[in-house]
């Protein structure tokens, strides 16, 4: 008996499902999104994260024509909210305001909950603020070069704040420490909100903190600030030099954040959001709000951008290891 036609219509069937298949998953991709979208914020409410992943949650809702709904899970230096999101089916439906505490600090640490490369799809940046040396007005420097001196005639050496053990300002903070080998002793506190409350007490003469936990101080008088970690200055403080004119390039850095998704979300998902993004943040009321911020951004497409996070996963987990074991 001749089976020849039936397993030629079995494969002629198997052809057809895979096709369907494609067609299928083709379709899907090409209505993205018709349903609402679902963006983790893996912070607090009323943080940086948080108001940046909103600004750019409603530009993707009125673009997208589908709800971006904001869902804040925070914990483990924004390792938990991210973890629900590489564990998330790679649909584009479920997203996560990433960023270099979650997604390059936080995962340094041991017992770490994601490989922050291979389980997620890295989609776009969003930018983020520099770091800024700052003192008490009441601490007798004006310059990098003066609090170098300054700390030098302490024999004790001198506390310095950050928002947090092993947070990007800490490691900044340490990394400036280090490049002149100072007597500075970190003091941990739990957010730039009580970093700045002591600074403004005088109960800190130092800190190194996100420039917008700062910022209307430093306008005000209140506190001094001696240099920031931008790449260039800022004109809001056009007096203030970066770091790297001063002879710091090590110091150039941003805290920054983005959008990422679960790993295998389909190209042309990713790049219909990256598109959506960058033209967002170019737009004049999403750049006056970051322009408040003092976010500095990059106009990256995806590829570019997932190499972007590869080359600071390099830079600062040695770091962000280093502290980690001294904090234990």
């Amino acid at each position: 008996m001749n089976h020849r036609p039936h397993a030629f219509l079995r494969f002629a069937l198997s052809v057809l499902l895979v096709l369907a298949a494609f067609a299928q998953t083709a379709t899907a991709q090409s209505n993205w999104p018709d349903r609402p979208i679902r963006l983790m914020v893996p912070f607090s409410p009323g943080g940086s994260t948080d108001t940046l992943g909103r600004l750019i949650g409603q530009h993707l809702s009125n673009a997208f024509g589908q709800p971006v709904v904001v869902d804040n899970r925070p914990g483990a230096g924004g390792m938990i909210g991210s973890q629900i999101v590489a564990k998330a089916p790679p649909d584009g439906y479920t997203l996560v305001v990433s960023g270099i505490a979650s997604h390059v600090i936080a995962p340094a640490a041991p017992g770490a909950l994601f490989d922050p490369m291979k389980d997620f799809t890295h989609i776009a940046m969003l930018g983020g603020p520099p770091v800024v040396l700052v003192v008490n007005s009441a601490v007798p420097v004006q310059d990098v070069k003066g609090f170098i001196a300054y700390v030098l005639s302490k024999p004790e050496g001198i506390n310095w704040a950050s928002s947090g053990q092993g947070t990007h300002a800490h490691l900044i903070g340490e990394t400036f420490r280090a490049a002149k080998n100072l007597k500075m002793i970190h003091i941990s506190y739990k957010g730039g909100g009580q970093a700045v409350v002591a600074l403004l007490g005088n109960q800190i003469p130092a800190a190194f903190m996100a420039l917008p936990s700062a910022n209307q101080h430093i306008l005000s008088g209140r506190l001094r600030a001696l240099a920031t970690t931008a790449s260039k200055r800022l004109p809001e403080h056009p007096n203030v030099p970066t770091f790297a004119e001063l002879g710091y390039p090590q110091l150039t850095a941003r805290t920054w954040f983005s959008i990422s998704g679960p790993a295998g979300m389909p190209k042309p998902i990713v790049d219909k959001i990256n598109a959506e993004v960058r033209r967002g943040l170019q737009t004049p009321a999403l750049k006056q709000q970051l322009a408040l911020e003092s976010i500095e951004s990059d106009d990256f497409d995806a590829a570019t951008f997932t190499q972007f996070v590869k080359s600071e996963i390099d830079r600062w987990t040695p770091l962000a290891k280093t502290v980690s074991k001294a904090s234990q």
